[in-house]
């Protein structure tokens, strides 16, 4: 199924906010949208992977899907999310850093996370189709729209096997094709 990336600023934000109250979810969203990795890999990290790690401190994964090498690096959003977090309950180094509530010792699943964020778009008015996805969407939409980061580099960071993945990712509108037909040369 395809989903959509949240292309405007102030719902991201909206989202911040109504999930202010829920460190977790916060948490999960923040470094969603700011990390570009998959939910899978965002839901694999323990405790221990993240925590007294400083901003701008690489973290080494191993991608589920791929099973390639990557890292991601916590920016100042993550970091002040993880510790929100981290400081609003007891854990075990161990234990994953998006424990489900199910009992014992396991991650909040994909399934759950696109219905996490179903329900934070739907709150906020958004239309489209949203998913678990939508957040390393999003984070690859702002990185070329907001921040004008080429492609190449997108690909490299998401460690897509071909140019024609990526393009797919990038959330490049109608208007946008029309509007550079208006350039001259």
């Amino acid at each position: 199924m395809k989903v959509d990336p949240i292309v405007d600023l102030k719902s991201i934000k909206s989202i911040k906010k109504l999930l202010s109250d829920n460190p977790r979810d916060k948490l999960l969203f923040v470094m969603g949208v700011n990390s570009g990795l998959r939910v899978q890999d965002i839901l694999a990290l323990k405790i221990d992977d993240v925590h007294d790690v400083p901003v701008g401190e690489r973290i080494s994964l191993r991608e589920k899907k791929t099973g390639k090498e990557n890292v991601f690096i916590l920016n100042k959003e993550i970091k002040a999310a993880l510790d929100g977090y981290l400081s609003s309950h007891q854990f075990n180094g161990s234990d994953y850093l998006f424990k489900s509530r199910k009992g014992k010792n396991y991650p909040l699943t994909t399934f759950a996370v696109t219905k996490y964020v179903k329900r934070w778009t739907e709150a906020i008015h958004l239309t489209g189709n949203y998913g678990a996805h939508t957040l390393r969407k999003t984070w690859t939409y702002h990185q070329r729209k907001t921040f004008g980061v080429s492609w190449e580099i997108l690909s490299k960071r998401l460690n897509h096997s071909s140019p024609s993945i990526t393009r797919r990712y990038l959330g490049i509108q109608e208007e946008e094709v029309e509007e550079i037909l208006l350039n001259t040369i």
